[in-house]
């Protein structure tokens, strides 16, 4: 087995029998207001506290909301501006109304998807970052319309993150939160694991969260679907697994 990358969440690592394959490129998938940025974030955040020069690049807000959203939410990271400061935590990114333009007026959507692939590959190299967290792959599916070309687009992004060798968390969009509803692009599967937070509709009254991870490659995990909260001390997940 591969060495393993903690998340830093300690029930999410529970269910991950002790982390991510160091290497391997994630999704994070699930519905609006889910808590997916946050997450990716608590996971670069950790990792950049442990010493792992780790990158965000935005693509669905400017990364200056990003921050402010993590700042909010998770009131208790009071060293996040310190660890920006010594260049551990990086956060970039692109405005996603100027990629969406660019695409459909200045070259072609292709040519766009290429360049911000190459921004996030430099950003890698130059800050040589281990962690990356890209906010959102929803974005560069609008890039593309054809589904066999973004396939293909997709395929050549996770090949290019494993060569760099970073371990990573793509976020993605699901069309609704409900586990009930979700269906999984064909996509996904072409990156090393899928994990989901979604709202399972037990009790009409109150939404519970709950978290399940679908697939990763080269190591054993978790099947059991977990609640989750966000807190003001980070994600916490309720794992039955003892890390």
């Amino acid at each position: 087995m591969s060495n393993l990358v903690k998340t830093g969440i300690s029930g999410l690592d529970g269910m991950l029998y002790g982390g991510i394959p160091e290497g391997n490129q994630v999704v994070l998938a699930g519905g609006p207001g889910s808590g997916k940025t946050l997450l990716s974030f608590e996971y670069l955040y950790r990792n950049a506290r442990a010493g792992a020069t780790s990158v965000f690049f935005a693509l669905e807000e400017e990364p200056e909301r990003v921050l402010d959203n993590a700042r909010v939410a998770f009131k208790d990271f009071d060293d996040i501006d310190a660890l920006i400061k010594r260049k551990t935590l990086v956060i970039d990114g692109k405005d996603p109304a100027t990629v969406l333009h660019g695409g459909s007026s200045g070259g072609g959507s292709q040519y766009e998807f290429g360049k911000v692939l190459s921004e996030i590959e430099s950003l890698i190299v130059s800050t040589k970052a281990k962690r990356i967290v890209i906010d959102s792959l929803s974005v560069l599916e609008m890039l593309i319309a054809e589904p066999a070309v973004y396939r293909r687009s997709m395929l050549s992004l996770a090949g290019n993150l494993r060569h760099l060798g970073v371990t990573s968390l793509l976020t993605a969009e699901m069309a609704t939160p409900e586990r009930s509803k979700l269906t999984f692009q064909t996509e996904f599967f072409v990156f090393d694991g899928i994990i989901v937070m979604y709202e399972r509709g037990e009790e009409e009254e109150k939404r519970l969260l709950g978290m399940e991870v679908i697939k990763m490659r080269g190591a054993k995990h978790s099947f059991i679907t977990t609640p989750y909260e966000i807190t003001s001390e980070g994600i916490n997940v309720v794992s039955t697994q003892d890390i």
